[in-house]
């Protein structure tokens, strides 16, 4: 896997673009766009770097609280 570190925008064959988030000697992490994330064995996977900005991830409410009760 050299030439690629966490962060960088890859595209692999059975799940499309994504993000390295982990790398190491023996895995790989990556967070595909519409796949989730996905660990791979770093000597085996295919990967090609890509120019494609990463989506913009939905802002998570916060649900709203009850009111709480007079005692």
């Amino acid at each position: 896997m050299a030439g690629f570190k966490v962060g960088d925008r890859v595209s692999q064959a059975n799940y499309g673009t994504g993000t390295i988030t982990s790398a190491d000697d023996h895995h790989t992490v990556i967070e595909f766009d519409e796949h989730g994330v996905k660990t791979f064995a770093t000597n085996v996977v295919v990967l090609e770097k890509t120019a494609s900005p990463a989506p913009e991830k939905a802002s998570r409410s916060r649900r709203a609280s009850k009111p709480r009760a007079k005692a």
